[in-house]
C-alpha cells in the first residue's frame, strides 16, 4: 500500500513543486517533490488570467448541470430497468450495451450535433453525453441487488405509484450508488477536453481543460496585453512554470471533492461482489 501510495502521491507532489518552484529551477530540471526558491507568483499571475477564470466557470456550468442531467437520465433508465415485471427490458438493456460496441464515428457525430443545432453552444458539452450506459448498468445492479423487492411491493400495496416509490424510497436508500455516479460524472465533465475542442469555436465558452491546452500550445494568449507578464512570459522558464501551475489549479477541485464522497465510493465500487 505505501509502494501504491509513492506511485499516486510522487507525480501530484511534484506537479505542485514545479508550480511553486521559482521559474528558473523549473526550467533547470532540478525540481522533484520539493520545490525550489519557493514562490506563489506564477499561480496568482495565472489566477489574474481572464481566460482562466472563464474558462473555470464555464467548466463549473458543465459539470453542475451535465451532472444533474446525467443523474436523472441515468436513474430513469436504471430503475424501471431493475424491475423483473418490465416487459421487455432484456431486449432493452440489449440496445443499450449496443451502443457501447458500436458508434457513429467521429465525422457523422460532428454532422449530427451541427444538425441540432448544438454546434458552439453551451448545450453541446451537456446534451450529446446526457448518460453513460455503463453507469446506467452500475445503477440498474445496485436497485437489483440491494434494494429488496418486498419494499417495492409494499408500497404499491399502500397505494403509492411507481414516482412515488423512487423519489421516497428508492432513491433515499441509494445514497452510495449516486455518490459514485455523481462523481464518475463530476470528474468525466471537468477533465471533458475532446468535445469542446471539436464542437466549440468561441473562446468565452471554453471550459478549462481546453484553456489549459492552448495554454500549453500557445502560453502567451492567457495574458492580457497590458499584463506585466507578457514580455517575461518570453522566456522558457516562466511558460514551464505556468504550464504546471494551470495543471494544479485544474486539479484542486476534484482533490477537495473526493474525500467527501469517499466513503459512498468504495461502497458504491464493491456492488454485486459479495452477492452469489
Amino acid at each position: 500500500m505505501v509502494f501504491l501510495s509513492l506511485i499516486t502521491l510522487i507525480p501530484l507532489l511534484n506537479v505542485l513543486a514545479q508550480s511553486l518552484s521559482e521559474p528558473n529551477e523549473v526550467l533547470s530540471g532540478r525540481v522533484f517533490i520539493w520545490p525550489l526558491k519557493p514562490t506563489f507568483s506564477t499561480l496568482l499571475n495565472v489566477l489574474k488570467s481572464p481566460r482562466i477564470m472563464t474558462g473555470f466557470s464555464n467548466t463549473l456550468v458543465y459539470a453542475v448541470s451535465g451532472t444533474l442531467l446525467n443523474l436523472i437520465m441515468t436513474i430513469m433508465c436504471a430503475y424501471p430497468l431493475s424491475r423483473k415485471e418490465l416487459w421487455g427490458r432484456g431486449f432493452i438493456t440489449f440496445v443499450f450495451t449496443f451502443t457501447m460496441l458500436f458508434g457513429g464515428g467521429m465525422i457523422p457525430s460532428y454532422l449530427l450535433i451541427k444538425s441540432l443545432g448544438l454546434l458552439d453552444t453551451r448545450w453541446v458539452m451537456i446534451l450529446p453525453n446526457a448518460m453513460a450506459v455503463w453507469n446506467m448498468i452500475l445503477a440498474r445492479t445496485f436497485f437489483q441487488t440491494t434494494i429488496p423487492a418486498e419494499l417495492h411491493e409494499s408500497a404499491i400495496l399502500d397505494g403509492a405509484s411507481d414516482i412515488k416509490v423512487l423519489l421516497s424510497i428508492i432513491i433515499p436508500l441509494s445514497k452510495p450508488i449516486i455518490a459514485v455516479l455523481a462523481l464518475f460524472y463530476a470528474v468525466g465533465h471537468w477533465n471533458s477536453y475532446f468535445n469542446a475542442m471539436m464542437y466549440l469555436s468561441t473562446p468565452s465558452l471554453y471550459n478549462i481543460q481546453l484553456v489549459l491546452r492552448n495554454a500549453i500550445s500557445n502560453l502567451r494568449s492567457l495574458m492580457d496585453a497590458d499584463s506585466d507578464m507578457v514580455n517575461i512570459m518570453k522566456t522558457m522558464a516562466i511558460a514551464e512554470a505556468t504550464k504546471y501551475a494551470i495543471i494544479v489549479i485544474t486539479m484542486i477541485p476534484v482533490l477537495m471533492i473526493y474525500p467527501f464522497v469517499q466513503k459512498f465510493f468504495i461502497k458504491g465500487i464493491m456492488i454485486g461482489s459479495l452477492k452469489g
